[in-house]
């Protein structure tokens, strides 16, 4: 227990002490809030518009959990397909990184012009960026089973999909949830640019009404919702891991520690 405290006071900690030095900054050299409001100012302009935060960001939530549900089906039906057929994974592989390296500001009016302003170029840009992380991660932890294992199996007469089931799966699944937590992330600040791009609700849409209007305190504050909504996102997926992935040898972590 003591450790765990330990861990936590560190950066806990220093965020307060850096909350602390950036208000006193703007205490003493006099900085205006339309430059840089103060962590108070902040705190307090959330207070007076939560409830409108909260309705803007469970609508940034919603669209966020519709592109990682979609980004995941396809991350990992793709990563079980190249793993089982590799001139397919040859094939297409070029495409994928190729969509991957298209900066999201610059896909996002392509999608707007072959899909229209509804909810489907959103949650297209939105499963192009949860994809990736999952399939090309569960797509090494489909390659790293045991090879001892696998012999064993073959001998027995074990089937291609029986192996995969018993054998390559379970062993895929430390990766996936590594590629699950950089998609959480991620998927957060997709959400924002597919707002951004059109939207008429959502934390992102709020984001740009506010700045528009040098509503710079707002814009703070939609930000302190955005990398909350993001940092919470990553620990129901550090949570989920652990959940599933109860199997993996408590000393591993202990020595990565």
């Amino acid at each position: 227990m003591d450790s765990n405290i330990s861990r936590w006071l560190l950066p806990v900690g220093t965020l307060i002490a850096a909350l602390a030095l950036w208000q006193l900054s703007v205490a003493i050299w006099h900085i205006k809030p339309f430059s840089l409001p103060s962590p108070i100012a902040i705190g307090e302009r959330m207070w007076e518009q939560r409830d409108r935060l909260l309705a803007q960001s469970g609508s940034t939530l919603r669209l966020a959990l519709k592109g990682i549900g979609l980004g995941i089906a396809l991350g990992v039906l793709s990563a079980i397909l190249f793993h089982l057929i590799p001139v397919v994974r040859a094939a297409l592989s070029p495409i994928i990184i190729i969509t991957q390296n298209i900066p999201l500001i610059a896909l996002g009016p392509l999608l707007i012009i072959w899909f229209g302003f509804g909810l489907t170029p959103k949650l297209v840009l939105l499963a192009l960026v949860c994809y990736f992380p999952i399939a090309w991660s569960m797509l090494a932890g489909l390659g790293q089973a045991d090879a001892n294992l696998r012999e064993y199996l073959a001998m027995i007469g074990a089937s291609r999909l029986t192996v995969l089931r018993r054998l390559e799966l379970p062993a895929s699944l430390p990766y996936f949830f590594s590629g699950l937590k950089i998609t959480a992330t991620y998927s957060i600040t997709a959400a924002i640019v597919a707002e951004w791009l059109g939207a008429s609700e959502g934390i992102g849409y709020y984001l740009v009404l506010k700045s528009k209007g040098y509503d710079t305190t707002s814009v703070f504050a939609a930000i302190v919702c955005i990398v909350g909504m993001a940092l919470a996102f990553y620990g129901i997926a550090a949570l989920l891991e652990r959940l599933v992935v109860r199997w993996r040898p408590a000393g591993r972590e202990e020595g990565a520690r």
